[in-house]
């Protein structure tokens, strides 16, 4: 099922995040999570007939969203890849990225991708369609104790090692193939009150794994980095606690590990400084609009 621009995608912290960007009209920015464009429009608003846009996503879907601007550039592709592409585009150097880094509503909605435990369908969580592991293969063809570490790092369930047993059970006697199949085999091992939550954390894991989430952001945030001139904005929206703790660690020290050199006089030695310490968190109004924007964290740093 396509959306459209208006219906794929309700971005959050559309004006802090622009805002955080602190736009020269003239200026090159790039746009990592393109999705329903809302951002990316936003940004275009800011930017003279001098200034250029580059907005990455890997979904075909979001294709349908592109901007109709000589001012803008699609790229298809993972935002890993960003120093590549924008080597390729001719760019050395940027004014601004954006990162939206929460799963649209288009790809929660859309039952046939597998996101959502809301319906029985395909287990397959790729943002690409193009690439070739799903959620399936996965559950199914991963030993038990690499199972194991996926929902313990990914999920932070304590409980992985249970559920990755009762997992590697059960396929012996049948592929798990539907997000239906793996909530019946998996959900006796939460308690009911906590079921939903603990649920969330199981397919949270599995798409990380599938898409390689972690890695991409580590990348694409030390790409970034290079790129970005003196005085450039580094724009990040995060909504749990494993993405959030490598932008910090990015914007803080320069490293996704978060460590700390120092110079001789003791200050800790960085290419970022924070603009605000205290993270950006969507207000009562956007709430109230759009209730999964609730985690949403916004970092905002600056090339020094």
């Amino acid at each position: 099922m396509i959306k459209t621009a208006e219906t794929y995608h309700v971005s959050v912290l559309l004006k802090e995040s622009v805002e955080g960007l602190a736009i020269r009209p003239d200026g090159v920015y790039v746009d990592v999570t393109f999705g329903g464009g809302g951002h990316s429009r936003e940004i275009l608003q800011h930017l003279s007939a001098e200034g250029h846009l580059y907005s990455f996503d890997q979904d075909a879907d979001a294709e349908n969203n592109i901007v109709a601007d000589e001012r803008f550039t699609f790229v298809r592709s993972n935002f890993r890849y960003l120093k590549n592409w924008m080597r390729y585009y001719g760019v050395e150097q940027i004014d601004g990225l954006l990162a939206d880094l929460g799963v649209s509503s288009h790809h929660f909605d859309d039952a046939e991708r597998g996101f959502s435990f809301r319906f029985d369908a395909p287990l397959d969580m790729r943002m690409n369609k193009r690439a070739g592991m799903t959620a399936a293969d996965v559950v199914n063809d991963y030993d038990e104790q690499r199972l194991a570490d996926v929902f313990y790092l990914y999920g932070e369930l304590k409980n992985a090692r249970k559920i990755a047993a009762v997992l590697a059970k059960a396929r012996q006697q049948q592929r798990i193939e539907t997000t239906g199949q793996l909530m019946q085999v998996t959900e006796k091992l939460f308690q009911r009150e906590r079921e939903k939550k603990e649920m969330t954390k199981l397919f949270q894991a599995l798409r990380i794994e599938v898409n390689h989430e972690m890695d991409a952001l580590r990348e694409m945030l030390l790409g970034a980095c290079d790129m970005l001139k003196p005085g450039g904005r580094l724009s990040v929206i995060t909504y749990h606690s494993l993405e959030d703790r490598i932008v910090k660690n990015v914007m803080r020290s320069g490293n996704a590990e978060g460590r700390q050199e120092q110079d001789f006089f003791g200050r800790v030695k960085s290419p970022l400084h924070l603009i605000n310490n205290k993270v950006t968190t969507p207000s009562a109004e956007e709430l109230e609009n759009n209730p999964r924007s609730r985690s949403a964290k916004l970092r905002i740093a600056e090339k020094i």
